[in-house]
């Protein structure tokens, strides 16, 4: 059995997150329909994450076994003739059977958008906000998160999550111009919610809502309502999965 992975992007818009859910549509779901399709069987793919409702991916990776041997090329190109227009294949690869999508990928990176004046062009994959954030203040409480174990704090409350350790590698903020910016984060692992709880913290903090020895204390106590709302998932996109190897 040949294990297979495929790099995919998708507007989460329509979709009620990655995982295949009872009540609604998911972008996992339409992938094993154009796969069980296009190879004749009912097909199953594990993703790389769970991204929420709403929320976008630039980067997505799932893995599939099949046998006989795949034109992964024809499969790529046959694959976006029959998906939706809100989902596209980049490439399908083989690769060897112990590769894992979700647990051999070594690094995630999330970006999130927000925008300090009404556009309409920017309404549906940017956070609209309308007071003033001291963005300076914003990232010297972000570069702290590079020093933290437990992100408890930003988790969404109820899961069924082993442990709350990630690695968090990055995280600031980045001036796009003309009151538009993003936060970029990466970790090898992400908690549910994480990211929209930890950009709403921040913004507590470029409120002046939170001091910066306070947005220490919220990561400290590992409580997660002592941590900023979560933020709105339209804005937030898996920019990029990474693993032990060169493509």
């Amino acid at each position: 059995m040949q294990r297979y992975f495929i790099y995919l992007s998708y507007d989460g818009t329509a979709y009620h997150g990655w995982q295949v859910q009872p009540n609604g549509i998911s972008v996992q779901e339409e992938m094993q329909k154009a796969l069980s399709t296009l190879l004749r069987q009912d097909i199953e793919i594990v993703g790389a994450g769970r991204t929420d409702a709403g929320v976008h991916a630039r980067v997505m990776v799932a893995h599939f076994d099949f046998e006989p041997i795949l034109d992964v090329a024809q499969l790529a190109y046959k694959l976006n003739r029959i998906l939706p227009k809100d989902i596209s294949v980049s490439k399908v690869m083989a690769v060897s059977a112990d590769m894992h999508a979700r647990f051999s990928a070594v690094k995630r990176t999330y970006h999130y958008y927000i925008h300090l004046h009404k556009d309409p062009f920017h309404r549906f994959y940017s956070c609209e906000l309308h007071y003033e954030l001291d963005f300076r203040q914003m990232n010297e409480a972000a570069a702290y998160l590079l020093e933290c174990s437990d992100f408890a704090a930003f988790c969404k409350v109820h899961t069924d999550v082993k442990t709350t350790i990630c690695k968090v590698t990055e995280a600031r903020w980045i001036d796009d111009g003309g009151g538009c910016w993003h936060f970029v984060i990466s970790a090898d692992r992400f908690l549910r919610n994480m990211v929209r709880a930890v950009v709403g913290t921040l913004i507590d903090v470029g409120r002046h809502r939170l001091t910066l020895e306070q947005f220490k204390a919220v990561v400290e106590g590992k409580n997660r309502s002592n941590a900023g709302e979560s933020m709105p998932g339209n804005a937030l996109f898996l920019e990029d999965v990474k693993y032990p190897f060169d493509v």
